[in-house]
Formats: structure tokens, sequence, C-alpha cells
């Protein structure tokens, strides 16, 4: 037995030495989006909304009131709310002075094949793309730009030679779960798709943040918009990894702390919903997938706390590391980078649970509507 013991700290131990040196660097916060100089083009915002009334007053405004001195039409897709979503859009338009820069689209009838975001969102393309922009930028209903975010996609974008330019906006971050449980999520993803593993042409991996998508005109129409990927419920991923294997492959994806994501997770039961509706899709809804991924969240984050011995010690020390830069960039406590094992063992208890209600088919669920069953 103690031999066992023995190999399953070596093999954590040599997991956390290869995620650290050679895993793209994901645990660094250093892919930040530079400040740019204003640049003259012309930018479509696509945003399909449903049920976010009461999140519109600030996230609407904030692109209403861009400093950018290019052309700038947003569209707002109202998908079927029931709120007076598309009232409280014209509204805060009227207040800034700025109604002949948005446009409200009623949503057709959700398709078969289709989930309801982007069927909403490949609506508000074609009304875009009618005006020829140069780019479109994708982004959801919750979240609020900071004054500058278009000037300084567009400046990256022509600068670097980008198709898409996206960012991981900042997620709420402020009850104790959120403090908790959200760092650790973007900790997975970049985990899963290093962002710069990405952001480099030389490599396949793709990947994007759906709330924060700027995309060269020319790249969305030859994937053709959303058809390509409208059975997706991780959409931005699939979107990122369409664009990269079909043009220049010059994709960026990074952070930033001054967009932020008005949505709030004050609960567990919150978070836990949020990470089931799509956990087990992004094992592709497989058996094997699954004990795999729970078996692999054993040995990488629960081994190195349970085998006590020296080696599982240092792993353990190694895990506090590359989780601490996260922690530091939500302005969490530090102690916190010492709880991952726990918040590890949290999620993969999550997608366990998207295992089971996609069994029970109530996969997918979202606003009222259920996919992935």
């Amino acid at each position: 037995m103690s031999d066992i013991v023995l190999g399953i700290s070596i093999v954590s131990f040599l997991i956390w030495v290869y995620l650290l040196a050679f895993r793209g660097q994901f645990w660094r916060m250093d892919q930040r989006l530079p400040t740019g100089e204003i640049q003259s083009a012309s930018v479509c915002v696509v945003i399909p909304a449903r049920n976010e009334a009461d999140m519109l007053p600030l996230t609407l405004r904030s692109l209403l009131t861009q400093d950018f001195s290019g052309s700038l039409t947003i569209f707002l897709v109202d998908d079927h709310s029931t709120d007076g979503t598309a009232q409280i859009a014209r509204s805060t338009a009227e207040e800034c002075n700025q109604s002949a820069r948005l446009q409200i689209i009623p949503a057709q009838p959700l398709p078969s094949g289709w989930t309801g975001k982007l069927w909403a969102v490949q609506q508000g393309i074609e009304r875009a793309i009618e005006l020829k922009p140069d780019y479109i930028l994708l982004t959801d209903a919750d979240i609020q730009h900071d004054s500058g975010n278009v000037r300084d996609l567009v400046s990256w974008a022509m600068a670097d030679d980008r198709e898409l330019v996206s960012l991981m906006v900042r997620l709420r971050c402020v009850s104790i779960w959120e403090k908790l449980l959200i760092p650790a999520f973007v900790f997975f993803f970049a985990k899963l798709y290093p962002f710069r593993w990405a952001n480099d042409p030389t490599r396949t991996l793709a990947a994007a943040a759906g709330g924060c998508s700027l995309i060269r005109r020319e790249a969305l129409e030859r994937i053709g918009g959303m058809y390509a990927i409208r059975q997706a419920l991780i959409d931005d991923c699939a979107l990122a990894d369409a664009i990269k294997a079909s043009g220049t492959r010059r994709i960026w994806l990074g952070l930033t702390r001054s967009t932020i994501s008005l949505r709030p997770y004050d609960s567990l039961d919150t978070i836990w919903k949020m990470v089931a509706r799509t956990a087990y899709t992004q094992l592709n809804y497989s058996p094997i997938l699954l004990v795999g991924s729970v078996l692999g969240m054993g040995l990488v984050y629960l081994a190195p706390i349970l085998v006590l011995n020296w080696i599982g010690l240092l792993t353990y020390v190694l895990m506090s590391i590359a989780y601490f830069p996260i922690v530091r960039f939500y302005r969490c406590p530090a102690w916190s980078a010492f709880c991952l094992p726990a918040i590890a063992f949290l999620y993969t208890l999550m997608t366990i649970d998207s295992a089971l209600q996609h069994w029970q088919g109530k996969g997918g669920a979202w606003k009222g509507r259920t996919y992935g069953t």
C-alpha cells in the first residue's frame, strides 16, 4: 500500500511540474489588452438580450458612451423578453442622447437545431453585416464596458492584425461564494485553454470569451456566421476554433479588470447551476470522459493533501503557487490560494451533477430554455 501511495504522490507531483513549466504558462495573468490610440474604423455591436431589463441601464449605457471616434452602431436583439427589455433599452439610449446608435431587433421564433442565444446573435449579425462594418463586437447584456474598451479592442486588432480579439471580462467577485469559487473558474478555463497557446498562430488550440469578442467582419462572413456552431452551448470557444481554423489563425484572448460582468452569483446554488449548465457539454456528453475527469481531478487536486507525505506537501505548495496569481488578480484573500483542493472537489461535484442532469433530460437549462438533452 505504501508503494501505491508513493506512486500516486510522484505522479501528482510530476503533473504539477508539467503544468507550471510546460502548459503555456497558463497560471500567469499577463495576457492583457494594451491601451490603444483612437482608430478610425466602423464597429457594429450585437447584444442578445433575454429578460435583461435590470442590467441594461448600466451595461448598454457603457456602450452608448464609448470613447471611440469611429462609427459605432448597436444592435440589441430582444430574445422574447417578458420584462420590458426593449423599452428599457430605448429609454437608456434616449437618456444618453444616443437613440440613433441603437437598433432593437425583435427575435424571430427559435428554429430547430439552434440554441436561443446563438439564434439571437445570428439575427444581429445579419443586420450588422448589411452596414459592412470593419468589425463586429459580440457581447452579453450583463457586461459593463470600460469607456475605452471598443477603442482598445479595435486598436489591438488593427495593430497586431488579429481576426478576433476577445476579453475574459472580470467576473463579479463580491459575495463569499464568489470570492471562493469564481477565481477558480477562470483558473480552470486557462488551464484547459492556455491563453498564450490560443494567441499563437502556430498552434491549433483556439479559445475566446463570449462576453466580449471583437471579430473582423470578413472572418465572420467566411465561416458563415453562427450557422457553423448553431448547436454549441460553449459557443465562444467553438467560434474561436472556427475562425482560427479557417483563416490567418491570428486570434487573441486576454484578461481585463476594467470591463466587468455584473451577473451576480451570490450563493453556492447560483454558481453550481452556472457550472453544471455546460460542464458535461465540455466532456462531449461522454461517460468515459466523465470518469476520467473525476479521477483526474482527484489525482491532481486531492491526492497531494490526502497522501500525507513530503512529496504531497511539496505538490500542494506548487499548486498553491500556481493558483495565487488569479487570487491576487481578483483581489481575494491570499489564504484562499491554499483552498484549491476543496474548491476543485466542489467543481468535481458540479461536473457530476451536470452529467446527472443531462441523463435526466434537464441539461443546459438557461432563462427558461433547456438544451443538450
